[in-house]
């Protein structure tokens, strides 16, 4: 399940100020909108929902590049002469 605030992102299409602009709260039966001051009208919980498939698909993409990125720099450090239990050693990865 997509966090909410990813939905709103989606829903605004563009980057959102959550400790100004949105402000979210979570009473322990999930997260929701306490706070809305945009000028786009606060959506709705259909609408949010109907972003669910396009938020997950979006955070499984930041995972990917995330540890596409964490390989890359890995290799990098390989490449410089470092080995494996140095680079877990000095960066944890």
């Amino acid at each position: 399940m997509a966090q909410l605030s990813r939905k709103i992102i989606l829903y605004v299409g563009s980057e959102v100020d959550f400790r100004n602009d949105v402000i979210l709260q979570d009473d322990g039966q999930g997260a929701y909108i306490k706070e809305w001051n945009l000028e786009k009208a606060k959506p709705t919980d259909a609408q949010l929902n109907a972003l669910e498939t396009q938020a997950n698909e979006y955070e499984a993409n930041l995972i990917t590049s995330k540890e596409n990125n964490k390989a890359s720099a890995k290799q990098k450090l390989q490449d410089l002469g470092l080995t494996v239990d140095e680079i877990k050693e000095a960066f944890g990865i």
